[in-house]
């Protein structure tokens, strides 16, 4: 710093003036193209700001590209090289201008008319004046904004973006898709609620006797969103509900793996039957696409003023009666208003849309009367806790699911995370277990558990050689960094179905959540992320109770110390080095069968 601030420069003195001037001249023009910036991003240029070339409705007569800017619209036209669409004389634009192929069609799906039409179809909405044979193609195609004669943006595809069946393309901050964005998804904005009161609960210890309390106690409302309702007594609870008077509506997953259990359209009915209205999320036999692959979100807003997130669904492993076995889980209360009315927009959003109706058909019995037909009694370890002044942030997927990747990306000391399983995706390494490793190699510890139950660790790419990897990139890189699973039986819950993370002892994921690649960014998923020590703590004290319970990975041949976990299965290295060595016995087999063959 002294070298470089010691001598100032020598100018002469003469030219000091005409310096000035040039610096003068300089910071004027500066501020001139500043300004011209400030003028042109307030909304004096356009943009094709979204598009959607490849929509779900049969003819794709919703097929829509918005234009973002303020002005006359009249200068403008749009071509994909083959016909043309233009503004009609006396246009102006504001804001965001959606252009449909057809308004009916684009209000069959949308709820709402657009603002222009290319083909009339509907006399109360504006017509775009066309030329040629204008229609986005599904596969490979072009869009061109001219504005004034002079060509402002192209986009084209395959190149800029890659289309799909469903797709709408966005433009944010100057890149494209930088969500997975598909017809008739939401995008609610992520937002923080400082000074909450909440309970902290898991399963299978209380969470039913917490869920029963919220239900009883509801007064005028329950809104009531989850994967899979199938518990006699939690239907009961709220058909008693509905019977005095309270206003319950229910949404679930239309088409959950599996089918729709017994027991699941028997729920439905005794919640009907008191009046209660139940809505699928479901494609087959309504007027829209399911805008999600799952509707696998686990909430409950109770009179606008406490709602209720776990990582399970309603059935008797996830909230077993106390006293009971059933999943490992985690699940919260929150009371207040502002978080409340938060999920009752998300949920009034998906109860309302054309992919929700009536369930079909069925009646239904329910396969078992109470929890302890399933898997026999257990012993209660923690109890509900109630914390204030903590701080909450609702997480909805695909929306805002990113905020799981950002809290642990900005973990400092500790990453503890319970997950149900962790798969690869498509594109390759999970996104959410990278930030983990990379946690640990800011100098952060960090634990995993993962469950080992039958389906989770029989295959060949499953739990187990999940947990073998992350081992060997701790080993390989001499990180804080260990994956286990969860044993089974001897008093622990029978699996583990969380979808749980704690960052530095001071936030805690509870959410539905799992860490494959369709959860955050195809299914409607919903979480908080609770922020404070008391609760952080309490699920903290879970996870290192879960901890003493999990039985060790291996990540090299002989060091296999998974014991305990009745599958018997053993990390993925000694798997591979057995599947390798078989391999090569039965090559060593087939050259020796030659040679006998050859000699004889």
């Amino acid at each position: 710093m002294t070298g470089l601030l010691s001598e100032k420069p020598s100018i002469p003195p003469d030219i000091i003036p005409d310096y000035a001037n040039s610096l003068s001249m300089r910071l004027r023009s500066l501020l001139l193209l500043l300004l011209s910036a400030l003028l042109v991003n307030s909304g004096l240029c356009f943009e094709i700001t979204a598009f959607c070339p490849d929509t779900w409705l049969s003819g794709e007569g919703d097929e829509y590209f918005v234009v973002g800017g303020t002005g006359p619209g009249e200068g403008l036209f749009i071509t994909d090289n083959e016909g043309s669409v233009r503004f009609p004389g006396g246009s102006r634009l504001s804001g965001s201008t959606v252009v449909a192929m057809e308004a009916v069609a684009y209000r069959s799906v949308y709820g709402i008319n657009p603002d222009y039409e290319i083909i009339p179809t509907d006399t109360s909405v504006p017509d775009m004046i066309t030329t040629g044979n204008f229609r986005m193609a599904n596969k490979a195609d072009e869009l061109v904004l001219v504005d004034d004669g002079e060509e402002v943006q192209e986009i084209y595809w395959p190149g800029i973006v890659s289309t799909g069946e469903g797709r709408v393309h966005i433009l944010s901050g100057g890149e494209w898709d930088r969500r997975v964005y598909y017809e008739g998804q939401s995008s609610f904005e992520p937002e923080t609620f400082y000074d909450t009161t909440i309970t902290a609960f898991v399963s299978p210890d209380s969470s039913y006797e917490v869920l029963a309390s919220l239900i009883s106690g509801s007064d005028e409302s329950i809104r009531l969103n989850v994967y899979e309702l199938a518990k006699s007594k939690i239907a009961d609870l709220l058909s008693k509900r509905s019977s005095a008077g309270v206003d319950v509506k229910v949404l679930l997953e239309g088409s959950p793996v599996g089918g729709v259990s017994d027991s699941e359209y028997a729920a439905v009915n005794v919640v009907q039957n008191s009046g209660g209205e139940v809505r699928m999320m479901l494609t087959e036999n309504r007027d829209s696409h399911a805008p999600y692959r799952y509707d696998h979100a686990k909430y409950l807003v109770s009179d606008g003023e406490s709602v209720l997130v776990a990582s399970e669904n309603f059935g008797e492993t996830g909230f077993p009666e106390t006293g009971y076995n059933g999943n490992r889980g985690w699940g919260i209360v929150v009371d207040d208003a502002g978080v409340s009315d938060y999920f009752d927009e998300v949920f009034t959003y998906d109860f309302s849309g054309g992919w929700s109706g009536p369930p079909e058909g069925e009646t239904g019995i329910f396969e078992e009367t109470d929890s302890s037909g399933y898997y026999g009694t257990y012993n209660s370890v923690f109890r509900p806790q109630t914390f204030d002044g903590v701080t909450v942030t609702p997480v909805i997927s695909p929306d805002t699911s990113y905020l799981i990747q950002d809290m642990i990306s900005g973990a400092e000391e500790s990453v503890d995370i319970e997950q149900a399983y962790i798969k690869n995706w498509s594109s390759g390494k999970n996104p959410y277990l990278e930030e983990a490793i990379d946690a640990a190699r800011r100098g952060a510890s960090v634990r995993i558990i993962l469950d080992s139950y039958y389906y989770n660790v029989d295959g060949d790419d499953d739990n187990d050689e999940m947990a073998a990897y992350i081992n060997s990139v701790a080993d390989a890189e001499s990180l804080q960094l260990e994956a286990r699973l969860l044993k089974s039986g001897s008093g622990m819950p029978v699996k583990l179905h969380n979808k749980g993370v704690i960052v530095d002892s001071e936030a805690v994921l509870i959410s539905s959540v799992n860490w494959n690649e369709n959860s955050p960014q195809m299914n409607r998923e919903a979480g908080i992320i609770a922020e404070g020590t008391g609760i952080a703590g309490y699920y903290r004290d879970v996870f290192d109770h879960d901890w003493d319970f999990t039985g060790e990975v291996a990540t090299a041949p002989g060091g296999n110390t998974f014991g305990g976990v009745s599958s018997g299965n053993q990390g993925i290295t000694v798997l591979l080095f057995q599947k390798q060595n078989v391999a090569l016995l039965l090559i060593v087999l087939l050259i020796v069968l030659y040679v006998v063959r050859k000699r004889s």
